[in-house]
């Protein structure tokens, strides 16, 4: 069970968020301002942060910057304004994972948060096989069975990272989006397709032993191969 830290100084919110966490499943951890959060940080093992922005004492920005700095695999959801970009902008800059803008629904409030750590769970495999190929994570390259390796873009290993995970199941155009490209998913359908189709130009069906198959209406599959998470 995923522990949430939910980070506002408005009690009311708080509550509302805990209860939407809480009513998934999730067990719900609360602190009132940054300095509160960075102290639970070091209290217990914290899974996600839902943090507020607007806060005495130390606010979002200055939170997320020094959790970073000490839990760089920390997932962190940073609600900001309605139309405030800058907001989004600066969060992101200071290592926000994700962005949502209040008032916020409760579906896409936990969409986001299951995404996010979908996409933290698949970082945490080190490498994964695929065929004769390996890939290694940590350093975005495919080594063949003769030890040559060919380093790919970042966006185009997720991608490869993702499907490799999950031999012969048709992955959904959503999750592939939520997982590779999170906070800047929106308007990157195409982008997409064309980086399958990269991925299908490097790694020919003949050649690599493996496919991504267009499952029209769904998403993608990916047929041959084997996988094995390190």
């Amino acid at each position: 069970m995923n522990t949430i830290l939910v980070v506002d100084d408005d009690r009311h919110i708080r509550e509302l968020e805990c209860a939407i966490l809480s009513g998934a499943g999730f067990t719900t951890v609360e602190a009132v301002d940054g300095a509160d959060a960075l102290a639970k940080l070091g209290e217990q093992t914290i899974d996600l942060v839902v943090l507020d922005v607007m806060m005495p004492k130390m606010d979002g920005y200055e939170f997320c910057a020094l959790a970073k700095r000490y839990y760089e695999e920390l997932p962190i959801l940073m609600l900001t304004a309605k139309g405030q970009t800058i907001d989004k902008v600066t969060g992101l800059n200071l290592g926000a994972d994700d962005y949502l803008a209040k008032p916020f629904d409760a579906d896409e409030l936990l969409a986001r948060v299951h995404a996010l750590l979908r996409r933290y769970r698949k970082v945490a495999a080190a490498e994964a096989r695929l065929g004769t190929l390996r890939l290694v994570k940590d350093r975005y390259q495919v080594i063949d069975a003769e030890g040559s390796a060919q380093e790919l873009p970042h966006k185009e290993f997720d991608l490869l990272f993702l499907l490799a995970s999950l031999p012969g199941k048709t992955v959904s155009r959503e999750r592939l989006l939520d997982e590779v490209w999170g906070f800047e998913h929106e308007g990157t359908d195409r982008t997409l397709d064309v980086h399958i189709n990269r991925l299908r130009a490097r790694f020919p069906q003949a050649e690599s032993g493996f496919g991504i198959v267009t499952v029209r209406g769904l998403g993608y599959r990916l047929e041959g191969g084997a996988d094995e998470h390190v």
